[in-house]
């Protein structure tokens, strides 16, 4: 039987007060919302903190509204299951709303939260075991060990992203704003959140919290799709995940495309070079083809999930046809 270590446990109600509670204790204490992946990593010994703080009852870190803009803004506390049957979301977004919904199963997606999600670790075959598993093999880059197993000789962690939601949003362009000790904030495009440091992935400073996730209003003629790759069609992380959103005229052409694959790194990669392949025409199978043969191009996943890398590889122009096609399904606004 897998036990946690002893901690102690903390229910702050104001963000000023989490926050002081992590500065407190620095790197002695940790923030958890719904904790369906930090308990498990805490039972193998990943993380042992001696402080966790709640961020449940944190009331500036709930709710889901529309802004003066057009914007909305989804507080990062809110359940998965929340985001995915807001109404907001769905009228705008229903692509984020389909990425929440792939999310493991029912009773998970109630507990585990949208910024959880974007905040997500790292996982790695080598990484997501046992501390008995990882020490009999000496440990690893990510945790306790100076090898990398993925990579014979590799000086960086390439543990991979695994987080649906997170994909998604890099697509749709989200703003996340970030509270630091001493009352700091600030706000910064997705885009430049992510790291490609499997051990620590993100621009967040350990004691800092993702208060809110905001979604800009869609373009007209905008549309965006979803797809999901794994092994069982429920409970498990991706094998891949693929999100696009494209721009569409009234005469049927594409205006502009963002098309982003994850479960390759330790990031959501944007696909790049994409825009000069179906600008100025519509999305047919030819120029889908051409987008797809360009992610393959890019993307080059490792060994660090157990499923076979080079078939996993083979599936991405798949995922990207599936995906590109289905923006003739889904439209957002």
């Amino acid at each position: 039987m897998l036990r946690l270590h002893p901690y102690e446990y903390h229910r702050p109600v104001r963000l000023d007060e989490a926050l002081d509670l992590l500065d407190e204790h620095g790197d002695d204490a940790m923030p958890i919302a719904g904790g369906t992946d930090l308990v498990p990593n805490m039972k193998h010994g990943l993380f042992t903190p001696g402080h966790l703080v709640s961020l449940g009852r944190v009331r500036e870190l709930h709710g889901i509204d529309r802004a003066d803009d057009g914007s909305i803004r989804i507080g990062a506390a809110e359940s998965l299951d929340s985001v995915s049957r807001d109404a907001a979301v769905l009228e705008d977004w229903p692509m984020l709303a389909d990425a929440c919904s792939k999310i493991s199963g029912p009773q998970l997606r109630r507990a585990g939260t949208i910024g959880g999600n974007v905040c997500l670790d790292t996982r790695c075959t080598y990484y997501n075991q046992t501390r008995f598993w990882r020490e009999s093999l000496g440990f690893c880059l990510k945790k306790d060990g100076d090898v990398c197993h993925v990579v014979p000789g590799g000086t960086r962690c390439v543990a991979a992203h695994s987080a649906d939601g997170a994909t998604a949003l890099s697509a749709i362009g989200a703003r996340l704003e970030i509270a630091g000790p001493g009352g700091e904030r600030r706000t910064v495009p997705i885009d430049s959140f992510f790291t490609s440091d499997g051990v620590w992935n993100r621009r967040m400073k350990r004691g800092e919290l993702l208060v809110a996730l905001s979604l800009p209003p869609p373009a007209p003629g905008t549309r965006a799709a979803f797809r999901k790759l794994r092994i069982r069609d429920s409970i498990d992380f991706p094998l891949a995940n693929v999100a696009a959103v494209a721009r569409i005229d009234q005469a049927g052409s594409t205006e502009s495309l963002r098309l982003y694959v994850s479960g390759m790194g330790s990031y959501p990669r944007k696909v790049g070079k994409v825009e000069e392949i179906v600008a100025g025409g519509p999305l047919d199978a030819e120029r889908i083809e051409g987008v797809a043969e360009q992610a393959f191009r890019q993307c080059h996943p490792l060994s660090n999930i157990t499923v076979d890398a080079e078939w996993r590889r083979a599936m991405v122009p798949v995922m990207v046809s599936r995906v590109l096609h289905g923006l003739g399904e889904t439209i957002a606004g």
